[in-house]
């Protein structure tokens, strides 16, 4: 029985890192005050865009308003060279309707993670795991071994960014809408490739904290569980 109990806890330690993962991307995508801007102005977007920075971040807001399902459609009127007019064209509105679609099932499977975190946690309390004693122990192996994955991963991505950004579109889209001509889509001009790059390390780092927390909590729940068995 003592090997289910570690296994509910490894299996509740991956749980818990896809719940990590997801809120990392919210908390760069939505909880970064400032964090567009300062992209904005390092790549020249308001300039590349010819647009004022405040009719910039606005688009931006009612973009991942959108994105997060608190705003029904992309149709944002701007103001672009001197002229009114709609910032999405209709291929863009159509890709975006794709990305909000990924946003929100990833806010779903942070639920589905949550909710799968209680049930092991009610399994291996109803069967008589000792949770002080187990779960420290189970979470730093989950944790180790799922942070070793990302970090292979991670360092397989970013020795070839633009290939692997490629293939993940690839994976999540069964459409080209993806593929925008910076000649006629404002929205590849204002997320270029550097931007993806640098959000997603600003994520790596967020998460990587993140588990770096986690991990050293549990152990040092393990030092002061098997310094408390000594000296029973």
């Amino acid at each position: 029985m003592k090997f289910v109990h570690y296994a509910l806890g490894v299996l509740t330690t991956f749980f818990l890192m896809i719940v990590l993962l997801i809120t990392s991307v919210e908390a760069v995508a939505y909880w970064t005050p400032g964090y567009y801007e300062k992209e904005y102005t390092k790549y020249g977007v308001a300039e590349t865009v010819q647009m004022e920075m405040d009719d910039l971040l606005d688009v931006t807001e009612e973009m991942m308003a959108y994105l997060r399902g608190r705003r029904e459609d992309l149709h944002v009127p701007t103001i672009v060279a001197g002229q009114p007019r709609e910032f999405f064209n209709d291929r863009e509105i159509a890709h975006m309707e794709d990305v909000r679609g990924l946003f929100l099932g990833g806010l779903k499977l942070r639920l589905a993670g949550l909710f799968g975190i209680a049930v092991c946690l009610i399994i291996m309390a109803a069967t008589g795991a000792d949770l002080g004693r187990i779960l420290p122990r189970a979470v730093c192996i989950g944790t180790g071994l799922f942070f070793a994955v990302v970090c292979v991963l991670a360092a397989v991505i970013f020795s070839d960014f633009s290939k692997y950004f490629i293939i993940f579109h690839h994976i999540f889209f069964d459409n080209d809408l993806w593929i925008l001509d910076p000649r006629t889509n404002l929205l590849i001009n204002i997320v270029p490739e550097p931007f993806f790059m640098d959000t997603a390390a600003r994520i790596a780092l967020i998460f990587g904290a993140a588990v770096a927390v986690v991990f050293a909590a549990c152990l040092v729940l393990v030092f002061i569980g098997r310094r408390t068995e000594k000296k029973r």
